[in-house]
């Protein structure tokens, strides 16, 4: 098996402008990101930007970059565009790990792309873990499973409703997709659920994309959704 590692990273971020490219310990978030990212088994990893600032923060560090369309709406329509620019087999496994994890374990990434590779059966693989913490915080996004660990619903919602705080699964967002269903997905029009919770996720499983979702048994910091959170990670480098 092989897999590549597609970073999407923009600048104007409607939460927190610039992400990419704030300090972390030293580094810009991107930096951390990638060489995270390349302890991984994957063949290749680049990053997919549509900021000649984020471009060439890339190359001065010496990863690589691409240069893609600022059209795009989401992540995965960069991933997918980037997939194409390398020329990638429609049966390629690319992962997308997005630009503002910078602690985001190797083990993971290799996780997802093994757990595509082995369930034929599944479009797409995915992790979750365990979390009782932040349940109503909407920038923690919560998915419910059926008994095969196929993904039901994801939500910024706490799901299930539950009296009990165990029950809830915090979904990490880390993709792995072969390069067809890349192309069908993105092809396919924005869905109404989507726009509710603005979590491109679900048009996936509008159009019958089966997400396979495994809980993971290591842990995975949370990623960065605002400078609060920057301060936090900031906090567990130093």
């Amino acid at each position: 098996m092989r897999f590549f590692v597609v970073i999407p990273a923009r600048y104007d971020s409607s939460r927190f402008p610039g992400k990419p490219l704030k300090d972390l310990a030293g580094k810009p978030m991107i930096q951390h990101v990638y060489e995270n990212a390349r302890k991984s088994s994957a063949k290749d990893v680049v990053v997919a930007t549509d900021d000649s600032r984020i471009f060439n923060c890339v190359e001065k560090f010496g990863g690589r970059a691409l240069l893609t369309s600022k059209n795009h709406t989401s992540g995965t329509e960069r991933v997918q565009e980037a997939a194409n620019i390398l020329n990638l087999s429609l049966d390629d496994i690319v992962v997308n790990v997005q630009g503002d994890e910078p602690l985001m374990p190797p083990e993971a990434i290799d996780r997802v792309a093994i757990d595509l590779n082995e369930r034929k059966n599944f479009d797409i693989s995915t992790l979750c873990e365990l979390s009782n913490k932040d349940i109503e915080n909407p920038n923690i996004v919560k998915v419910v499973l059926n008994n095969y660990g196929e993904a039901l619903y994801f939500s910024r919602a706490p799901i299930p409703h539950s009296e009990n705080t165990d029950d809830y699964l915090r979904h990490i967002g880390l993709y792995a997709y072969r390069v067809d269903i890349l192309n069908k997905l993105t092809a396919f029009p924005v869905t109404h659920y989507e726009k509710l919770e603005r979590l491109e996720q679900l048009r996936a499983l509008a159009f019958g994309i089966r997400i396979y979702v495994a809980v993971s048994d290591f842990n995975i910091p949370p990623g960065i959704d605002t400078p609060e959170d920057l301060e936090a990670v900031v906090a567990l480098l130093t």
